[in-house]
């Protein structure tokens, strides 16, 4: 798959916006792209602590708004598949109360995709609802923060 036409894959609002083009591998792109934001998570939790991870998780989703956002002006796509920064912002958030611990990292990429795939109140109010670069991000920010209440509960 491919950015979609309107934009070029090497624009930076592609390249952030497809989490450096995870979001175009073949099937599932919100999956390739929560699992893409692991790693990152990882090291920046290791360097930053869970609040590091919090605070990051806040700047991805102001630089996803702004660069899904003009991601869907150039392609006149909604809520493109291949934007991904939205599950990259809400693993964050979900994996923000979890220790350093594969396990825990496991169960908040679970949770993260349970509460983003299955859209319970606000989550899928938020993405019938809300629109533009906000709207992609909104409800993955809600989806996170389900998980990040499971998570700090959990422990």
């Amino acid at each position: 798959m491919a950015c979609r036409a309107g934009i070029s894959p090497l624009h930076p609002a592609a390249l952030l916006s497809t989490w450096f083009g995870a979001g175009l591998l073949p099937k599932a792109p919100g999956t390739w792209g929560s699992a893409a934001a692991l790693p990152f998570a990882w090291i920046i939790a290791g360097r930053w602590g869970g609040w590091g991870l919090a605070v990051a998780s806040g700047l991805c989703f102001l630089v996803g708004w702004a660069t899904s956002e003009l991601y869907v002006r150039r392609t006149g796509a909604d809520d493109p598949g291949e934007v991904v920064i939205d599950e990259v912002a809400g693993q964050w958030l979900a994996l923000a109360a979890a220790p350093l611990d594969p396990l825990y990292y496991l169960a908040g990429f679970a949770l993260f995709r349970l509460f983003d795939i299955r859209k319970p109140w606000p989550v899928g109010w938020a993405d019938r609802r809300l629109s533009g670069g906000f709207g992609i991000m909104a409800d993955d920010m809600l989806a996170g923060a389900y998980g990040l209440l499971i998570l700090l509960l959990a422990r």
